[in-house]
């Protein structure tokens, strides 16, 4: 497939800048794979389109503050993007990348420093971060980028959230992820409330997101790219909770695709159905691909040339039987003639 055939015209006044207030006044795209049929709500009406025992997932990653500043061995002004732990220290980006060669080093604070001790052809380097001369772990690692970090957010966003937790989902927990699982933007504690006394379980999974995510497909077709790396962690009780969905015919929807990556990487691996799994990932769904687990799924509106477009593309083929890439385009337009608002920050589309 050509990455070109993944390209629309979007009106840049449809990006979002922040999300609606309340979040769950969002609009709803309702598509429904097995009459063909679309409908519309607010995303607070979702409740009505549940059953009871429908299983919901979230990704609770929680985004960090990986962008900071510091100077380099000349004395400039660097900028540094925390990506993930790697190879004993972490994989970041760098601007200018170019003066930061294997043994540069790196001042933030008086105190905290950083040594490039691995460079990659991506870009990329691998960043060894100590205080006074001592490495530090991983979570205080965290914990000095969220005290002097900024938040990382898309470059089609204009203006900085105010608040840390406007590039939060409410049931955020595990610290771990550049980019948000905006998906659950929508929901708020109140419908969640609300969802679970209608009788809709939870269960939730951990992918931190990568900067993949912000990324278009550069090659000429998409067989040529190459998928990102994300960790995941699998809980026992997510295990049980999805597999007992599965075996009780009740439906698995995944909140988000960072979701559905989590939870068709585990179901891939062949681990077992009932226990705690974790693993580094780079599931690429693509049209044509199968998915063992996820019977609907819950999405923004994503943009061109991305990997989103892709999976969301493989699930209504493989739940239409049909094209899903036109179908999906076909969904994209209606959506921008009735004045939805895109990605990150933007409506939701609901594929059951």
């Amino acid at each position: 497939m050509k990455t070109s055939d993944l390209d629309y015209e979007l009106p840049e006044g449809q990006i979002a800048q922040h999300s609606a207030h309340p979040r769950d006044s969002s609009r709803l795209f309702v598509f429904d794979t097995a009459s063909g049929s679309e409908s519309h709500f607010q995303f607070r009406d979702c409740i009505k389109l549940f059953r009871r025992g429908d299983l919901l997932v979230f990704n609770n990653s929680k985004v960090f503050r990986a962008r900071l500043v510091a100077t380099d061995d000349r004395g400039g002004e660097v900028e540094i993007f925390f990506l993930r732990p790697s190879l004993g220290g972490w994989e970041c980006l760098g601007k200018p990348g170019k003066r930061l060669g294997v043994g540069s080093h790196i001042n933030f604070t008086k105190t905290v420093t950083g040594r490039v001790t691995q460079r990659f052809e991506n870009g990329r380097f691998i960043l060894c971060v100590s205080r006074a001369g001592k490495t530090l772990t991983d979570k205080q690692v965290l914990a000095f980028a969220n005290k002097h970090g900024e938040i990382p957010i898309p470059p089609y966003v204009g203006e900085k959230p105010k608040r840390f937790s406007d590039y939060q989902t409410v049931y955020a927990k595990l610290t771990g992820s550049v980019a948000a699982p905006t998906a659950g933007f929508h929901f708020t504690t109140r419908l969640l409330r609300a969802l679970r006394a209608k009788g809709v379980r939870t269960a939730e999974v951990t992918l931190h997101v990568g900067i993949g995510t912000f990324q278009p497909i550069k090659v000429d077709t998409i067989e040529e790219h190459e998928m990102h790396h994300e960790w995941v962690e699998i809980s026992g009780a997510a295990a049980r909770a999805i597999t007992s969905a599965k075996k009780n015919g009740r439906r698995v929807i995944a909140v988000g695709t960072t979701t559905v990556r989590a939870v068709e990487s585990w179901a891939a691996s062949g681990a077992d159905a009932h226990t705690a799994w974790s693993s580094d990932v780079n599931l690429f769904l693509t049209p044509g691909k199968k998915f063992k687990i996820i019977d609907a799924l819950i999405t923004n509106f994503h943009l061109p040339r991305s990997t989103l477009l892709l999976l969301v593309s493989a699930f209504i083929a493989q739940k239409t039987g049909g094209d899903g890439l036109a179908t999906l385009k076909k969904m994209y337009a209606e959506a921008i003639a009735r004045g939805y608002r895109f990605y990150s920050f933007g409506d939701a589309l609901l594929i059951t």
